[in-house]
């Protein structure tokens, strides 16, 4: 298949995934019910299959999910399944993008961002894990973009599995912290970092560093 018409597919793949994200309404309840039926060894399998599954093809869902096993499994095993569901994620993302788009990219490419290109192979493992690692960008769309540069799958694959857990579980903490009050008291996750100030330093000292990783990165640019 000739690279252009790989690159087109892509294309139209990412958009068609985008409105089919917004056009589709995922039942966080239904969700939870379904997984407090099994005990957690088997639910904990079905969740990573159905998120590796359903949040490929509707990206929205990926915040459901992600509430939903703060609630059922708690912070410690949430985190354990999504980071296994998005490792898996990462992987096939990144070779979708690396086979479909990342020859008419290169082919594409001159001058000064043929040298840009260049420079994106040899990104050492240090700002891949602070991308991973900090929510400066969304899982996804890293995966996609990693893909299409000449990035080696080795060099981000270490670092989507040295990372990623702990950008899921600061998350997943709160989310199980707060709980479902969240959706009907918009103080409940201000109320929840006074009453846990660990929480609440950790919280601080990691924005701290995502705002020194986007000054650094606007600085560079």
């Amino acid at each position: 298949m000739h690279n252009r018409n790989k690159f087109l597919i892509f294309i139209i793949a990412i958009v068609l995934l985008w409105y089919l994200g917004q056009a589709f309404h995922i039942d966080a309840q239904g969700i939870e019910n379904y997984f407090k039926r099994f005990p957690v060894v088997y639910s904990g399998i079905l969740f990573i299959i159905l998120y590796v599954i359903v949040t490929f093809f509707i990206w929205l869902s990926k915040d459901v999910f992600r509430f939903t096993a703060a609630i059922v499994f708690g912070a410690y095993w949430s985190t354990l399944f999504i980071w296994i569901a998005e490792t898996a994620n990462a992987v096939i993302l990144f070779y979708c993008a690396r086979f479909l788009g990342r020859s008419f990219v290169e082919n594409s490419l001159k001058g000064g961002v043929k040298n840009l290109d260049q420079r994106l192979a040899k990104i050492n493992f240090f700002w891949l894990f602070m991308f991973r690692a900090t929510p400066l960008i969304p899982f996804r769309f890293l995966d996609l973009a990693c893909g299409l540069t000449p990035i080696a799958f080795s060099r981000y694959m270490w670092a989507v599995i040295f990372a990623s857990p702990l950008r899921i579980f600061w998350v997943q903490y709160i989310l199980a912290g707060v709980g479902k009050s969240i959706f009907s008291d918009p103080a409940a996750f201000s109320g929840y970092l006074s009453q846990n100030p660990t929480v609440f330093v950790f919280s601080l000292i990691y924005i701290l560093v995502v705002f020194l990783v986007a000054l650094k990165l606007k600085i560079q640019r």
